[in-house]
């Protein structure tokens, strides 16, 4: 089977092998440091080896509620923010079809990610006429955006259904023994899934975390998990350097004045697999004035309002691109009589071959006007290969951090707008 691949060759032309080889050095160090358990914030180091250690029973488990919870509703809508839904958004989205979800029950929404006034009332008002179960997801509970959100779905459903009844329609994703969710659950009698004191929320997309709503989307969620261990054998047993080669390359660049990484994709289905990148980076490196600023850019789309920018602005910016070799849905571009369009030199061609030209072309055209490139090669966008990539990216943002010199693992920075806004609003103290 093909495997996930990165090739850096592209960012040859403005920077050289000696300096990524010096970045390669602390990137060994700091890979050392997340295995022996000495890097900082090493008791959040349990997403390491997680995946090769899920055990079927576990699956069997995430897989069983969520076939009893579809059973009884028509809708399930995950309450989460940050860690505790981007990486579940991600996986649904690049592994179900883009329409999939409209033919097949339960359809899975989102809320808890933000204080939307209009959209809570219109999820409230959609939802008053369907069948409808909730999982939400929040190690403490007290998470505003997600606190407020289960507030609101969980007084609409009991307004429904009953107490007696929503109870069999909630599930509850939280911390193992404490927290305010965890005491709702228990005294309302909610299936639940533990939350491993030791992961993180950026890194718990392979815990029921990800893999719950994983599974009520319908997804196999055993190899999504299988393709994160073969990345985890291949990474930290097999002495595969892939992930230090890219945490390597990328600090040789910022090294160099290139401060802003744009993770590119060339499928709608990967948006928010790149919205999950720029938290994981995002939180885990910005930290003391220091950082790679992760963005994200949808081609050919943003080709067409960011591309400007990209091909001649400032020269502190970088591209990773995800290239997924084959999309598996083969469509070809018609002939037309009239060509009124000029565009029957493409009669025939795969509306993919075009894809990947267009990548092709935007590369080199990138390069040349002096936007190092780099490159992970998907071989296609199945559970397995996004396993590969889920786990890839954990371990090279560890990497990155250590050569950074900073705590992958906390985010101080976070609790400032919450203090802030605590006091705007009146909080007692």
């Amino acid at each position: 089977m093909k495997q996930l691949n990165f090739d850096y060759s592209a960012a040859l032309d403005f920077i050289n092998e000696e300096e990524i080889d010096a970045r390669r050095k602390e990137g060994a160090a700091a890979l050392a440091a997340l295995i022996n358990g000495t890097a900082p914030g090493n008791e959040y180091l349990g997403w390491l080896r997680l995946p090769a250690t899920i055990t079927p029973g576990e699956v069997d488990r995430v897989t069983s509620v969520a076939e009893s919870l579809a059973q009884r509703v028509e809708v399930v809508v995950v309450i989460g923010i940050g860690g505790s839904y981007l990486g579940a958004k991600a996986l649904i989205d690049a592994l179900s079809g883009s329409f999939d979800d409209l033919a097949r029950p339960p359809r899975v929404l989102f809320a808890g990610h933000h204080l939307g006034e209009e959209y809570h009332a219109s999820l409230e008002r959609y939802l008053e006429h369907r069948s409808f179960g909730i999982c939400v997801i929040s190690k403490s509970g007290t998470t505003t955006e997600p606190a407020i959100a289960f507030r609101l779905l969980r007084a609409l459903l009991e307004r429904k259904v009953g107490k007696t009844e929503a109870a069999r329609r909630v599930v509850a994703i939280t911390d193992e023994h404490r927290g305010a969710l965890r005491v709702l659950a228990g005294r309302e009698g909610y299936n639940t899934f533990a939350i491993p004191d030791n992961i993180g929320g950026r890194y718990s997309v392979l815990t029921p975390v990800g893999l719950l709503p994983a599974a009520l989307a319908g997804l196999d969620i055993r190899a999504i998990i299988d393709g994160a261990a073969a990345m985890q054998r291949r990474s930290l047993d097999d002495g595969n350097a892939m992930a230090i080669d890219y945490a390597a390359t990328r600090n040789a660049l910022y090294r160099k004045g290139y401060t802003t990484e744009i993770t590119v994709n060339y499928s709608p289905r990967l948006h928010y697999l790149v919205e999950w990148w720029k938290q994981l980076y995002g939180e885990s490196e910005g930290k003391e004035h220091r950082g790679i600023f992760p963005a994200g850019a949808d081609f050919s789309t943003d080709l067409h309002s960011l591309g400007q920018y990209i091909q001649e602005g400032r020269r502190d910016l970088f591209e990773t691109v995800i290239s997924v070799e084959n999309t598996g849905h083969p469509v070809v571009v018609p002939a037309d009589e009239a060509n009124l369009d000029n565009l029957n030199f493409l009669a025939g061609k795969r509306l993919d071959e075009v894809n990947k030209m267009a990548e092709q072309g935007t590369r080199a055209a990138h390069v040349s006007g002096g936007v190092p490139n780099l490159r992970l090669l998907l071989p296609a966008l199945t559970g397995y290969h996004l396993g590969e990539l889920i786990y890839f990216h954990e371990l090279a943002c560890g990497v990155s951090a250590g050569i950074l010199g900073v705590n992958a693992f906390d985010q101080p920075g976070v609790e400032a707008y919450k203090k802030n806004m605590f006091a705007l609003l009146g909080k007692p103290s």
